[in-house]
């Protein structure tokens, strides 16, 4: 899909990915809520329930934001790392008291030692990065061999017309309701940034790629969002 105009070019992409999410940081989990009608909470614990996350597990979050699969992840017993290149998303985090080790990292580049996590997982996160091949390395190269990885990101519907709703929707009202909580700017490019993502055949062969295998895709949202699981 072309880029457009509101997009980043590659080379400035990373600085200006973080900087939009420092200035979105305040306004950041009420919006989720808002424009998600709340399914973003259920799409995490339904992530970390397919992969059945528990005590004995280390999970690393990588761009964890200010915090919610981390939280849902030490709920469920986990020991959690959160990893985002945000340090405003991260003082949200911190702010809200989640039981989790922090670091401040770009998620392709992750400063833990390789094997070190049962769970990788990452929500929403695929479409701000520079190279999600690069994303997917970096999951593989942290996670143990026989580990999981839970990927949650935007998708379309498979329906025409379901299809046509969510563009309008995704496109046109997310921007409007962004720009009166938040910033305009950056809830135009969130649905623009769509145009970065690969279509299901390219990301699971970037998935087998990096190592991964038992790829399962399940679509949520009436196929608004996507979850991919896989294993190392």
């Amino acid at each position: 899909m072309a880029m457009t105009s509101r997009l980043p070019a590659p080379p400035d992409k990373a600085a200006a990915v973080q900087a939009m999410f420092d200035r979105i940081a305040p306004r950041y989990d009420l919006l989720n809520r808002l424009l998600t009608f709340r399914l973003d909470r259920r799409w995490r614990r339904l992530a970390l329930r397919l992969i059945a996350v528990g005590p004995a597990d280390v999970v690393v979050d990588i761009g964890c934001g200010t915090g919610d699969m981390c939280a849902l992840a030490a709920a469920a017993g986990a020991r959690v790392i959160g990893v985002d290149f945000s340090g405003r998303m991260l003082a949200g985090a911190r702010a809200r008291g989640v039981p989790a080790a922090f670091v401040r990292a770009d998620g392709t580049a992750v400063p833990l030692r390789a094997g070190s996590a049962s769970v990788v997982t990452s929500a929403f996160v695929m479409r701000n990065v520079v190279s999600i091949p690069h994303l997917l390395d970096e999951a593989a190269r942290l996670l143990a061999s026989g580990g999981r990885l839970a990927l949650l990101e935007v998708d379309a519907p498979r329906s025409s017309l379901l299809r046509l709703g969510h563009a309008f929707y995704f496109h046109r009202v997310v921007p409007a309701i962004g720009g009166l909580i938040s910033d305009r700017d950056a809830y135009r490019y969130l649905p623009d940034s769509t145009a970065y993502l690969p279509d299901e055949r390219a990301l699971h062969a970037m998935l087998a790629a990096a190592g991964f295998g038992a790829i399962v895709k399940r679509r949520l949202g009436g196929g608004a969002a996507q979850l991919l699981l896989a294993r190392r």
